[in-house]
């Protein structure tokens, strides 16, 4: 299930991609598959989703704050930034003890990106 729906990413099909989340909760998992994924455009699908999704309802995203949260400290600086672009999607304060955790990031832009969570989240400049 997984490789069909990073490969149905990778074509372009997100709004079908929608409908089968917003079908099956046993999914939302895959999102971490997606932000993981070396297609740039399955990156970005997996972002545009959480963006769509989270509009109906957060609490399945909730439910993975964690797993979205270790990618915090994956050696690539751009997944780390992804994961906390995502948590700020997300919007929910159980991601604040991970993004704090984050907040120093030896790279620039995930650090930019960690800290504007944080804001996002907390309503705090």
């Amino acid at each position: 299930m997984k490789t069909m729906v990073l490969d149905y990413m990778a074509e372009g099909y997100l709004e079908n991609i929608i409908d089968m989340f917003k079908h099956d909760e046993t999914l939302y998992p895959l999102v971490i598959d997606m932000i993981s994924d070396e297609r740039v455009r399955v990156r970005l699908g997996g972002a545009a989703l959480v963006e769509e999704l989270v509009k109906i309802d957060s609490a399945p995203f909730v439910k993975i704050i964690p797993d979205i949260a270790r990618l915090l400290e994956d050696s690539n600086p751009t997944l780390r930034g992804d994961a906390a672009y995502l948590l700020s999607v997300i919007r929910h304060a159980s991601a604040i003890p991970y993004l704090l955790k984050a907040k120093d990031d030896n790279n620039v832009f995930a650090r930019e990106i960690i800290v504007d969570a944080i804001h996002d989240i907390t309503g705090n400049n």
